[in-house]
């Protein structure tokens, strides 16, 4: 398994349609997610900096760069682009996270 984390941010003023078009996240997209290797996939707001942290944990090997290319993908970030920053290909801006610190195993 692997971790990243990454940075995305949020309009302001979008933290309830952000949240609620991801509590009714489509099946297609979850489904996806998972085929490409993703086991857990978690997204934390900043309420004053509407800043949005990610944290994914994935396998090894994974089919995350083939994600970009997938329709459902596409539309999904087209649902998004809306609320959030986007890049001309329709993704979310994002900046990775460099890892600083892991508490030790027992």
């Amino acid at each position: 398994m692997h971790t990243r984390a990454f940075r995305m941010n949020l309009n302001p003023g979008q933290e309830q349609e952000y949240l609620r078009r991801h509590t009714d996240i489509w099946p297609q997209l979850v489904a996806l997610l998972r085929s490409a290797g993703i086991e857990d996939y978690r997204i934390f707001l900043d309420p004053h900096s509407h800043a949005l942290f990610a944290v994914m944990t994935h396998q090894v090997p994974h089919g995350l760069d083939d994600l970009p290319a997938h329709p459902v993908m596409q539309r999904w970030w087209q649902h998004m682009q809306d609320i959030m920053p986007s890049n001309a290909d329709g993704s979310p801006c994002s900046v990775d996270l460099q890892p600083m610190f892991s508490l030790p195993p027992t």
